[in-house]
């Protein structure tokens, strides 16, 4: 091979290359940089000064209650998170044996995760009104009068979450399914010769099986529940002690006017994830199938 075509093979790639990363670059890194930028400096978003204010924004993110008070909320979308994975994980399980109408059952669990969120959010506004549909549930197992689902500050979350567990768990639910019905089904037969029963091929063969899988969704969950949205801005708007990061970005930069401050909460809330992601693959690193 001449060399000229030696030099054409190698740059023919990158020819077809320059357009996706030039949008990557566009569309991605410079705004990345221009948000960390933006971190250090006070400015509205209008005016063409930007003043310079070093970790000023970071200092406020943790130190006044109203700011601080964010990463409290999460922690009831981890919990819920944690009950999704618990949920998922046990029907893709159940689900992936030969059990009567399990294509009915998989179609019940993934329907939820279909649904336009906007649609999940009015739904759930009737569900939890004072008198509504769950209060109604609640006085035919003999639970009484009318409750703030979404106006008491103790409840409100705990409810707002609720509603992320029924909309996501059929997400996690098919990649579990996924990922153990590509287990080879040689193994069940091997294991089932060796006396093993449900519990045991659970154990030993399902969970090492699915691990790499069992990870991602745990990231996607965990990433998920640091950055949720649309359904408490949807329900309540973040009232009621229920904004959440996004939330709470998006009204310091375009209802406050602080475009510094709304990048540095975007700029930690992008760490969080990363730090989050970086532990739990330290923590679990993706593996193959172990052997029984």
């Amino acid at each position: 091979m001449s060399d000229q075509r030696r030099w054409v093979a190698r740059l023919t790639p990158w020819f077809f290359l320059a357009v996706p990363l030039a949008f990557l670059v566009t569309f991605t890194y410079v705004p990345a940089a221009n948000l960390v930028a933006y971190s250090f400096t006070k400015w509205d978003g209008f005016s063409p000064a930007k003043q310079f204010v070093g970790l000023d924004n970071y200092a406020q993110l943790f130190t006044r209650p109203d700011l601080f008070r964010v990463f409290f909320v999460c922690l009831y979308y981890l919990a819920a998170a944690a009950v999704q994975v618990g949920l998922s994980l046990y029907f893709a399980t159940v689900l992936s044996f030969n059990v009567r109408f399990r294509n009915f059952f998989k179609g019940v669990l993934f329907f939820p995760y279909l649904v336009n969120g906007v649609a999940i959010g009015f739904i759930f506004l009737y569900f939890f009104q004072p008198g509504g549909t769950l209060d109604s549930v609640l006085r035919l197992a003999g639970v009484h009068g009318q409750h703030l689902w979404l106006g008491d500050p103790d409840l409100v979350n705990w409810s707002l979450a609720g509603v992320s567990v029924w909309r996501y768990t059929g997400l996690s639910f098919v990649l579990f399914l996924g990922a153990i019905q590509s287990i080879p089904a040689e193994l069940y037969e091997a294991a089932e010769i060796d006396g093993a029963n449900r519990w045991h091929q659970f154990r030993h063969l399902i969970l090492p099986g699915i691990r790499p899988t069992l990870s991602l969704t745990v990231i996607l969950c965990v990433s998920g529940s640091l950055s949720v949205f649309e359904i408490p801005f949807i329900m309540t708007g973040g009232a009621n002690g229920s904004t959440t990061f996004v939330i709470q970005a998006l009204k310091l930069a375009f209802q406050f006017n602080k475009v510094g401050l709304a990048s540095a909460a975007a700029l930690v809330l992008l760490l969080l994830v990363l730090l989050v992601t970086w532990v739990q693959r330290r923590i679990a690193p993706d593996e193959g199938v172990t052997a029984l």
